[in-house]
């Protein structure tokens, strides 16, 4: 039969651990809605990249991203209902930095060249790096809070991230960087 002492030991054990569960999911809500605000402020920075664009390929490139971007935010809408909260936006730091850095980097280039196209692959990558980070992480929080949902919606937008890097690899790789390489100033 157990004891009072047994019983109060797994009674606060089970109360720490409602605390931890607690205390995650409210990081991980706090993460969604950081990348919620991220990924509806690159869908509007999009466009001056592809605006900027020389190369035929990375403009399809950056706008076929631009409309997986869309379909992401709409995405994160049915993480949050899949967990019962509200969609809401938190000004995500590094999301505007990137894009602050992607503006600078439009602004010390010169238009119609290949070593602009070289700084929007660049600029474009490092916010896939970022938002690869972030849903990897938001995808494996998912799981361990076992919200199955949004951890598989989470995956199917890791796997588009991925995507989208490997294809600004490919046109860096096969086009622009050489001739931004053979250009003169």
């Amino acid at each position: 039969m157990p004891t009072k002492t047994t019983k109060k030991t797994a009674a606060a054990a089970a109360s720490r651990s409602e605390e931890a569960e607690s205390a995650l999911k409210e990081l991980f809500v706090d993460e969604l809605k950081d990348i919620y605000w991220a990924e509806k402020h690159l869908a509007s920075a999009l466009p001056k990249l592809i605006k900027g664009a020389t190369s035929e390929d990375l403009k399809q490139t950056i706008s076929t991203h631009l409309e997986e971007t869309k379909n992401q935010v709409t995405r994160l809408e049915s993480v949050f209902e899949s967990i019962g909260e509200k969609a809401a936006a938190k000004k995500c730091l590094a999301m505007e930095g990137l894009l602050k850095e992607a503006t600078e980097l439009l602004e010390d280039t010169d238009k119609g060249t290949e070593v602009r196209d070289v700084a929007i692959i660049s600029a474009a990558q490092k916010c896939e790096h970022y938002e690869i980070a972030s849903y990897g992480t938001l995808r494996t929080l998912a799981g361990t809070l076992g919200y199955a949902e949004a951890q598989s919606l989470l995956d199917e937008t890791l796997a588009e991230e991925k995507n989208a890097d490997s294809l600004l690899t490919q046109v860096a790789e096969n086009y622009v960087n050489e001739a931004a390489a053979s250009e003169t100033e």
